[in-house]
Order: C-alpha cells, then sequence, then structure tokens
C-alpha cells in the first residue's frame, strides 16, 4: 500500500504499537478526514486525525511524534541547509531567542531544522550517518535564554502583559516547544534513512501506563496519579458486574430436580443457589522503599479510590518498620502527588537503618496487627520482596496465608530478575500467588481479575 492510505495504515499500526485501541471503523474515518481536509495545512490534518484516532488527551503524547514521522514538515535538510553549515552557534541563538520573543511558531520550526542540520548531525558532515537532537540541544542549549528573551518580551510590551513568573512559565513553554520540534525533526530525518516503522517502534516515549513503574520520571509518575480516578471508575464497572454474576450462586440440585417433576423429569429450568452478598475486607501491606515507592503510591491511590467496594480496606506501610497508613490516604485523594512524602513524615517506617527489610516488617504486621486479617480478608503485598540479605521471615508469610482469604504479592520487578542477588521472590512466591506487575496497564488487569467480590 502506497501514498495517504499507507502513511495512515502505518500511523495506525505504530499506535497500535503502542497500546492505543484503534478499530477499522475508526482507521476508515481517519483516511475520509485526511481526504476532506487535505493536506496543504499540517496543523488542521494533524487534529483531524487525532479526533478521529484517539479516545483521549493523554494519548497525545504518543500520538504527535508519531504523526510527525508519517507526516513531516518536510523532507531532507531544509533549503540552504549546505551554505549554513558553519553558522555561528551565537548567530542561530539570537534568531532563536527573537523567535522566542515573538512567540513566532513556523520561525521556531525552522530554526529548529537547521539547528539539527547544523549542531545534530555525527558521523560525517553532509553524508551523516545520523542526528541527535540531544547533540544539538546541547550545542544550542536554548534553556539559558530565559533573561535575554524575557528583557526582549518586556521591551516589546513596554513592561506590560504578563506577570514576571508567568512570564517565566510562557517563555518555558515556548523553550520546550522548541526542543519537541528539534527532536521531532531528528527523528524524521532518522526515519528517512532507517524507515518510519522502525523509528516509530523505537524512538517514541511509551504512553504512562505502560512504563515500567522503577524506571518512570517524576513527570511520568505524576501523569499516572491523574489516571487513577478514571481507572478506578472503570474497575468498579468490572467488579460490579463479576459481583453480579457470582451473585446467582451454584446449581441446586435437590431444587432443581424437585422443579423438573412439572416438565417430566427434564431439568429444563436450573434452580441456582443464591449467594449472600457480603463485601470482602482488604488489607494492603506497601514497600515504600527506594525505586518501588512509586509503584505502592499508585496503588494505593487505585484501591484507596476503589474503597466503596469493599466493606473495609486498611493500607500498611513498610520499610524496615511497619506503620498504619490507612487515614493518610483520604488525605491523598486530595493531593496525590504528596502521598508519598507525608506517608515518610507521619508515619513509622525505619528504626535503626533506612533499607527495606521484609522479614522484620511482616513479623512486625503479624504481631502487632494480626486482628487485621480473617477469612473474608484479602491481601495483596507491594514490593520487589529484595531482603538486603536479611531474614525473609517465611513463618510469617505461612501464618498470614493461613489466615487471610487470599494473599496476592505484586512484584513491580520482571520475572527474569526474581531470585538473583537479595530478591527472596521464589521463597516467598512458594507461599503465596505471587505475580509480575510492572506497568500500570498489567496493574489494571491483576486488579480487576485478583480483587475478590
Amino acid at each position: 500500500m502506497t501514498g495517504v492510505d499507507g502513511r495512515i495504515t502505518g500511523l495506525v499500526g505504530a499506535l497500535r504499537a503502542h497500546g492505543v485501541r484503534i478499530g477499522t471503523g475508526e482507521t476508515v474515518d481517519a483516511a475520509l478526514a485526511a481526504r476532506e481536509l487535505g493536506f496543504a495545512d499540517r496543523e488542521l490534518l494533524r487534529e483531524g486525525l487525532a479526533a478521529t484516532l484517539l479516545h483521549g488527551a493523554a494519548q497525545r503524547a504518543v500520538f504527535d511524534p508519531v504523526f510527525d514521522l508519517y507526516f513531516p514538515r518536510g523532507v531532507g535538510a531544509p533549503v540552504g541547509a549546505a551554505d549554513d553549515q558553519g553558522a555561528d552557534r551565537e548567530n542561530l541563538r539570537d534568531r532563536l531567542a527573537a523567535a522566542l520573543a515573538a512567540d513566532d511558531r513556523s520561525l521556531l520550526a525552522a530554526l529548529a531544522a537547521e539547528a539539527v542540520d547544523g549542531f545534530g548531525g555525527y558521523g560525517g558532515s553532509s553524508g551523516s550517518d545520523g542526528w541527535s537532537a540531544y547533540q544539538a540541544l546541547d550545542r544550542i542549549r536554548p534553556q539559558t535564554l530565559l533573561a535575554r528573551v524575557r528583557a526582549d518580551v518586556r521591551a516589546r510590551d513596554g513592561g506590560a502583559g504578563f506577570a514576571d513568573r508567568l512570564l517565566d512559565d510562557e517563555i518555558r513553554r515556548r523553550i520546550e516547544e522548541f526542543r519537541r520540534l528539534v527532536g521531532a525533526d531528528a527523528r524524521r530525518r532518522i526515519a528517512e534513512r532507517r524507515g518510519r516503522d522502525e523509528i516509530a517502534r523505537r524512538a517514541v516515549a511509551p504512553t504512562a501506563d505502560r512504563v515500567d513503574f522503577l524506571y518512570a520520571g517524576r513527570d511520568q509518575l505524576a501523569e499516572l496519579r491523574r489516571t487513577v480516578q478514571p481507572l478506578a471508575r472503570k474497575l468498579a464497572t468490572r467488579l460490579a458486574a463479576r459481583r453480579r454474576r457470582a451473585a446467582r450462586g451454584t446449581v441446586d440440585l435437590r431444587r432443581t430436580v424437585r422443579s423438573s417433576l412439572s416438565t417430566g423429569g427434564v431439568p429444563m429450568r436450573p434452580v441456582l443457589r443464591r449467594r449472600r452478598p457480603v463485601r470482602p475486607e482488604l488489607v494492603l501491606l506497601c514497600d515504600v522503599s527506594g525505586s518501588v515507592s512509586g509503584f505502592s503510591d499508585f496503588t494505593m491511590l487505585l484501591v484507596q479510590a476503589l474503597h466503596d467496594q469493599f466493606s473495609k480496606v486498611r493500607v500498611f506501610a513498610f520499610v524496615n518498620r511497619l506503620d498504619e497508613v490507612t487515614g493518610l490516604l483520604g488525605r491523598g485523594q486530595a493531593d496525590p502527588d504528596g502521598l508519598g512524602a507525608r506517608i515518610r513524615a507521619e508515619a513509622t517506617l525505619t528504626g535503626w537503618h533506612g533499607s527495606s527489610d521484609y522479614g522484620v516488617a511482616l513479623g512486625e504486621f503479624a504481631e502487632r496487627w494480626d486482628a487485621a486479617v480473617g477469612p473474608r480478608t484479602t491481601v495483596f503485598v507491594l514490593g520487589d520482596a529484595r531482603t538486603n540479605m536479611s531474614d525473609p521471615n517465611l513463618p510469617a508469610v505461612r501464618e498470614l496465608a493461613r489466615r487471610a482469604r487470599r494473599v496476592y504479592w505484586l512484584n513491580p520487578e520482571p520475572r527474569a530478575q526474581w531470585g538473583t542477588g537479595d530478591s527472596a521472590a521464589p521463597d516467598y512466591a512458594g507461599l503465596v500467588e505471587m505475580h509480575e506487575c510492572r506497568t500500570a496497564r498489567q496493574l489494571g488487569a491483576l486488579v480487576a481479575r485478583l480483587l475478590p467480590v
């Protein structure tokens, strides 16, 4: 398939590879939208395809760089680039400062292409083997232009307009847009040489729900926290449906046979043994140390958002000491970004050292809060099971499994790393059901499947 149809199907395939659900009908709608909108206005085409293919604003982080690959602003080097190879860096910075002050989008795009062409190539000169947005930005350093652009804007506006802080935020937004344009142009050039499909698969950052909790940055974790409420509503709907199905109960053989007498002994209408609607209890034991803290914080917020689905929810956090933080979770809904800091400040999580110790923490739970677990309780343990070479305290886990209705362990590490180094994951997995849970997408699927009804 060639031409426009090939580009649209390529775009759709790349988006699907990044987890965006797009059906055949939506693909047809995108092709019709492209035919109606034409290609004279690239930004209008971008918005039209986004409207037909995407299901939420969060997917734009993937859509925009993929769109730039399949519908690039230009092909090859910018016009006159051969004469600009030796262009002075300060000359480019001067023109960039003026474009930022004027917020001239078209000029910013042209300067981004010029920056990549003049300062982003590596492996040669005009026959460069590749382009690096990082290298171009490191040489131009647009972030250092803030003060100059602020002065230019003040001079242009005569001191009126934005307040200082708001003006700085606006200039930072323009600089970030320029950085995005540089990255898009570098990807476009690489795609021309290596193929769009490969670059779309390898060089486009995944959505936050597909990023490993252990490697997620601050911005990605903040974006994940914003998805807690929508995800909780979706999971609550699924849990309610599961509860309705479970309430039908099993077949009551005696009553079914008795009812079949009216149909000559043929059990045409099975009689079900209705279950009594009893909402289960939930207990979370969360390791909040180091890199697993983002995983635990997100899961705690998600479970708190689902608390109406259970008769009781209790949450405990630990590093090497364990403390109940159920009360802090309620305030976490108002300030999800500050949940982790608040837990560390107000709960007793460490003793004489700051490293995680699962054995001590699980033992403390068994001694002090054993009454929190009963035959209606499902327990989730969240953590990587790395004990820092200390005693894993398997008897405490065995006792927890004996008292609880179910115990599930969600481990954010890849399964291939279980048992390596100081990981006691295989030992714990021999006593309770352990699941790999590396991303928010995996977490949502596991919660929908494992949460009791």
